[in-house]
């Protein structure tokens, strides 16, 4: 398969079309999937991803056409109606006093369906909403799906702290578990600017280089222990795991970075006192609720 495109939640099918077709990369088409006609950027699929579909290739979708420019008109109207669609459902519910955060309202390209996205921290019974919107928007499929907040930041999309563009918008399809253990292990402050994303749950990527942390940890000594550095003996304050540097405090009371080929760890108790609460990397935010933060309940329902 030659082209592809990205559906909502970051999957990518191959389409059925010939090899001479009058498609490049970047066009706009429309194809027919499960939902009915939708609308997508054409992509070309390289040699790499070629080869991993010959063995497991997903379902491929059929190309309706080529959009043309009354097409991109009625495009431009459905997504002016999208927004209106959002904003009355979202009325509706609250006067039926729902607790339901609408996430994005989605026409088929065809307006035979529409869907709502929505988080909830509860089941919602929304059979009497789903009565009203029906009145609302006759002749047209309803459907309300339930999805999870890390599932909502995936179809919003936005940039991370890191400056890219959040994982869940652009390669990750399945969410793993994370919890605070990864943060304290790579020494990262257990504060909500650093460790959480625009979810409000653990960022994702603390599980990337955790088992090399973990590796390198194996090689470093632990905080608390007694070492014998070049200044004399002290105890270990602090491990910087990507510097592979310790910081020590020595008998004289001073805090000093030493690399990790220039100290030796020594057995048996070193009489110098170390307050872990008062180094930043160990430190938690006693704001913090780390139940909220390690909550998977409504994380992803993978109902997209």
């Amino acid at each position: 398969m030659k082209f592809a495109v990205r559906t909502i939640k970051n999957q990518f099918h191959p389409l059925k079309v010939d090899d001479n077709a009058n498609i490049n990369q970047g066009d706009y088409i429309i194809v027919k999937t499960d939902k009915g006609e939708e609308v997508f950027k054409v992509f070309i699929v390289n040699e790499q991803i070629q080869r991993i579909w010959d063995k497991h290739q997903p379902e491929a979708l059929s190309v309706v056409r080529l959009m043309n420019n009354e097409d991109f008109k009625t495009y431009k109207e459905q997504k002016e109606l999208e927004i209106k669609a959002f904003y009355k459902c979202r009325d509706l519910a609250q006067k039926r006093g729902l607790v339901m955060k609408f996430t994005q309202a989605r026409y088929t390209f065809d307006r035979k369906k529409i869907t709502f996205y929505y988080t909830a921290p509860e089941r919602v019974d929304f059979r009497e909403l789903l009565k009203d919107l029906t009145h609302e928007f006759p002749r047209v499929r309803i459907d309300l799906r339930h999805i999870g907040v890390r599932d909502e930041t995936s179809i919003i999309q936005g940039q991370g702290i890191c400056g890219e563009d959040y994982c869940c918008c652009r390669f990750l399809k399945k969410f793993e578990q994370v919890n605070t253990k990864l943060a304290k292990d790579q020494g990262i402050p257990i504060t909500p600017g650093k460790i959480t994303g625009a979810c409000g749950r653990l960022l994702c990527c603390l599980n990337y280089e955790y088992k090399n942390y973990i590796e390198v940890a194996k090689t470093m000594p632990p905080v608390g222990s007694g070492v014998m550095t070049p200044d004399g003996i002290g105890r270990v304050f602090m491990v910087n795991f990507l510097k592979q540097a310790v910081n020590v405090k020595l008998e004289d009371g001073k805090i000093k970075e030493f690399k990790k080929q220039d100290i030796e760890m020594i057995d048996g108790e070193v009489n110098i006192d170390i307050d872990i609460n008062n180094n930043m990397n160990y430190q938690e935010d006693e704001a913090v609720d780390i139940k909220s933060l390690e909550d998977e309940k409504n994380s992803s329902t993978g109902n997209i």
